[in-house]
């Protein structure tokens, strides 16, 4: 039986910062943390919340700049040692020291860091199509393919992204959640497109800060990007247990993200999907439930 979601919960962290969140299940079994990407909100996770809410403490927060978390008007608080503070506070103010952690798109984002900075808060990190930072800024820097795939970036981080996001009745968001992939979505039914249309209301510019305030995009003449950094791949290491459910079919991030990867991480096993896009979770949530579960055990 589905574990009953609530969905009308915040969290005051010591940092200032308001956090909205949903969860299922009972406060003191394990924690599951669910952190959802770009334009999505708590809501990405509904399956997964009625599933591990029977055996866990799961929580799907709404990240600072989405729905009904505080929203920032400084640029520089989307960068992701802020973003990653809030998870850590947030589990903290749950009242747990340690957790799993399982992310998508622009969580994933902040889960890897999280998980490169703060490996002892985290007995494990499932991740789903979202590439490892240091594999993904030598692709911006290097490969045409990813160069043109990652081109919608540039176009978010430009001023005035979010009205034309917002415009025609979020026309081009309806167009992104249905055109990331090849095949039809119908999962995106009338009563998820109100619920994401409520999302969107509330503001998209914070949402659309993610991409400003990070480095991480195709290299332009007036922003160099990934260019202008000289990192070193040892600082990236995954000491943790590491899962990858991966939708082969994403036309932004592609499978070749994944090559190399074993290269950072000590315990590291990938799950193909070849038929799957970015949405995976939603394309097919029973399948991305049982390989959780089976990760959770393994």
């Amino acid at each position: 039986m589905p574990a009953t979601i609530r969905s009308d919960q915040y969290a005051a962290l010591p940092n200032g910062t308001r956090l909205h969140y949903a969860s299922a299940g009972e406060k003191g079994k394990p924690l599951i943390l669910f952190v959802h990407g770009f334009p999505e909100f708590w809501y990405e996770w509904e399956a997964q919340l009625a599933e591990f809410g029977a055996d866990h403490f799961a929580v799907a927060p709404d990240l600072r700049g989405f729905n009904l978390s505080d929203m920032p008007s400084d640029l520089g608080a989307y960068k992701a040692k802020h973003i990653v503070d809030d998870l850590r506070q947030l589990a903290a103010h749950l009242g747990y020291e340690k957790f799993v952690m399982v992310a998508h798109d622009w969580g994933g984002a902040i889960a890897w860091n999280f998980a490169i900075g703060l490996p002892q808060l985290l007995h494990r990190l499932i991740i789903v199509n979202s590439p490892h930072p240091y594999l993904f800024m030598q692709a911006l820097a290097k490969d045409p393919e990813q160069k043109k795939a990652s081109e919608y970036m540039n176009w978010l981080r430009a001023e005035g992204s979010e009205n034309a996001l917002a415009k025609d009745n979020f026309a081009v968001l309806e167009s992104l959640l249905n055109g990331m992939g090849k095949s039809p979505t119908p999962w995106f039914t009338p009563e998820v497109r109100q619920k994401y249309h409520e999302c969107w209301s509330r503001g998209l510019t914070g949402g659309v800060n993610y991409y400003r305030a990070s480095p991480l995009h195709p290299p332009t003449d007036k922003h160099a990007g990934p260019l202008k950094l000289q990192l070193d791949p040892k600082d990236f290491r995954i000491t943790i247990p590491t899962r990858v459910i991966w939708g082969e079919n994403d036309m932004a991030l592609p499978k070749t993200l994944l090559d190399g990867l074993e290269d950072f991480i000590d315990d590291l096993k990938i799950e193909r999907i070849p038929e799957g896009s970015h949405w995976i979770i939603h394309e097919q949530p029973e399948r991305v439930n049982r390989l959780i579960r089976g990760f959770l055990t393994d």
